[in-house]
């Protein structure tokens, strides 16, 4: 149950960033967020890398429910012209799982926001 209530909270975030800002912006600022929640709930980043590997889960409803926030904000972005056609929203959960998956890193706090912003940067279309 906590997990299905933090996994609609992160959906709810979502939407409520692709409502209020543009596009790009959205995508940043969720993909930031989760690198933050990851920080503080750490026992969930733990449980969403091991549902993505095991997608036949109980539970794995909430990850497809994470992915598909994602790609709606991926979807967004790329129809505004802020970032390129050829990504893929798996990808990003990818890079969200690795990141997880790394928690105990001595730096990974900072390593996990370079990161995103790697990331970001790669996201971008060319002009």
């Amino acid at each position: 149950a906590v997990y299905h209530g933090e996994v609609a909270a992160l959906c709810d975030r979502a939407r409520r960033l692709q409502a209020t800002l543009p596009a790009a912006e959205a995508l940043a600022t969720f993909l930031r967020g989760m690198v933050d929640h990851i920080d503080a709930h750490e026992g969930l980043a733990r449980t969403l890398a091991t549902l993505m590997a095991d997608r036949s889960s109980a539970l794995a409803e909430g990850s497809r429910a994470l992915e598909q926030a994602v790609t709606d904000l991926v979807t967004a972005a790329v129809r505004d012209g802020a970032v390129r056609d050829d990504v893929d929203p798996g990808s990003l959960m990818m890079v969200l799982h690795g990141i997880g998956a790394a928690h105990d890193r001595p730096d990974w706090r900072a390593e996990a926001d370079g990161v995103i912003t790697l990331v970001l940067d790669g996201l971008r279309r060319p002009l």
